[in-house]
């Protein structure tokens, strides 16, 4: 067996450890505005909008596609280019190309975050840094009005690299928090309520969108006001978790200053080496990285499906939303309850065969029958929190302790790092066959080889090798 460093211990005050329990899923609560409001439903929209805006009322940027045609008639203003750092592109694909960008910049940041939280064990300090970094950019999106569509693309980027970041140093308080056979009830339970937060932040921010014109004002100000909503609803409930999460470990090293920076890349230099010491650990992660692509697939595209394919209006594809994010959270703990009977792996199994059911009855869903989509919306809910809860505290019983803030770095980088394989298969698809319901059943594959691969993996051998205490019940 490898040698291991000692990992964090929770308190074995049962009181204490459910008071902290209950400050980490508040975490959860914060964080998923940011998701559900500022990226999912708000952001994609906007940003193009105002992208075209500038790209009509400066011309003289115009590439070859014109906003304003020779004969002054105006063109699609989404299809119309803009410029940026040399590069010129219509205003519609700024999202695409600023998600992927964000992705890149995160790949290249987290692991070392990961890496300076395990050493100087400053995990909630750093959280509180980035979550306030995060909803900062997010409510100054408030002022990206006009044709100020950079200082978007800047506060964007800075807002995606303060979720990540704080994203991996809150998975890495699991250990310090729950017991072995706790763990997959509070990461259920976390990420329940977290789908419950967005689901409510998103409810009555739409109440408020669609409401605008009673309150006297314009669409673009209700969207801006959405986005100020959203960083001061992540901003306001970080502070529950920073009271009362307590940090456990003793820190690595006593570095100070910029010498942290350096012992961190030190710190990720050794965790990558000895990470080929644990193969079952990363053959998990593997695994996770193929399912978890078609789960954020089946999502991302969902709206696009009940549009193009199934033809349903705004209304509809919001109210699907809304229905995944309420139902989710049900899902969510109705895993963790399963979960305590049948254990984690046997639970992703059964989640994962209910996703390959979902994603095959959405081909059979007849165009304009919207509750033939919500019944769809209503299954992908119920598995969609439980499946990523799941797997995020299996993971962390095959984490080497004192490592895991840089293991769950390389399960957030690595779950970005393939989330463009799902995309590119259904859009593939559905150009190939202009089709997008074989597009859709096109995605069972990531399902079924994920499944395969979780079924292969001999969990108690996985958590042996790290040297991590067996729950009672895998």
């Amino acid at each position: 067996m490898s040698t291991v460093g000692s990992g964090p211990s929770p308190t074995a005050d049962k009181r204490q450890r459910r008071r902290e329990q209950w400050g980490w899923y508040f975490y959860d609560w914060a964080n998923s505005t940011f998701y559900t409001s500022v990226i999912t439903v708000f952001g994609a929209l906007y940003m193009s909008s105002v992208a075209a805006l500038d790209a009509k009322s400066h011309p003289e940027r115009n590439g070859p596609t014109p906003c304003v045609d020779e004969h002054g008639v105006e063109n699609n203003l989404v299809n119309c280019d803009i410029s940026l750092l040399g590069l010129t592109f219509p205003a519609g694909s700024l999202w695409g190309y600023l998600l992927a960008a964000s992705t890149v910049i995160q790949v290249l940041i987290l692991p070392i975050t990961g890496a300076i939280a395990d050493r100087s064990q400053n995990k909630k300090r750093m959280l509180g840094f980035f979550a306030f970094l995060g909803s900062a950019a997010s409510a100054l999106l408030f002022f990206v009005s006009g044709d100020r569509w950079e200082l978007g693309v800047a506060l964007y980027m800075i807002g995606n690299i303060g979720y990540g970041a704080s994203i991996v140093t809150y998975y890495s308080f699991l250990p310090d928090i729950a017991t072995p056979d706790e763990r997959d009830d509070v990461s259920s339970r976390g990420w329940a309520f977290g789908y419950l937060g967005g689901g409510v932040a998103l409810a009555a921010q739409l109440v408020f969108y669609l409401s605008h014109e009673s309150f006297g004002i314009s669409e673009s100000l209700a969207v801006r006001i959405c986005f100020l909503t959203s960083g001061l609803w992540w901003a306001l409930f970080t502070l529950v978790p920073l009271r009362r999460l307590t940090e456990r470990q003793p820190p690595h090293g006593h570095e100070h200053g910029a010498s942290v920076l350096k012992a961190g890349f030190v710190e990720l230099r050794d965790t990558l080496r000895a990470a080929k010491a644990f193969p079952l650990t990363l053959a998990f992660l593997g695994a996770y990285l193929v399912f978890t692509d078609g789960i954020s697939t089946v999502v991302s595209v969902s709206a696009q499906y009940g549009s193009e394919e199934l033809k349903f209006d705004n209304e509809v594809l919001i109210a699907t939303i809304l229905v995944i994010q309420f139902v989710a959270y049900v899902g969510g703990m109705l895993h963790g309850l399963v979960a305590r009977r049948w254990g984690a792996k046997k639970t992703i199994l059964a989640s994962l065969a209910v996703w390959m059911v979902v994603v095959a009855s959405a081909y059979f869903i007849e165009a304009g029958q919207q509750f033939q989509f919500y019944a769809v919306a209503a299954g992908i809910g119920l598995v969609l929190g439980g499946t990523n809860a799941l797997s995020r505290s299996l993971y962390s019983q095959m984490i080497p302790a004192g490592k895991e803030a840089q293991y769950y770095s390389l399960y957030e980088i690595g779950e970005r790092g393939t989330s463009w394989l799902g995309p590119l298969l259904f859009a593939g698809v559905g150009q190939a066959t202009g089709s997008f319901r074989y597009a859709i059943i096109a995605l069972l594959v990531f399902f079924v080889v994920g499944f395969v691969l979780v079924a292969l993996i001999p969990v108690r051998r996985a958590i042996a090798e790290v040297g991590n205490p067996e729950p009672s019940v895998l």
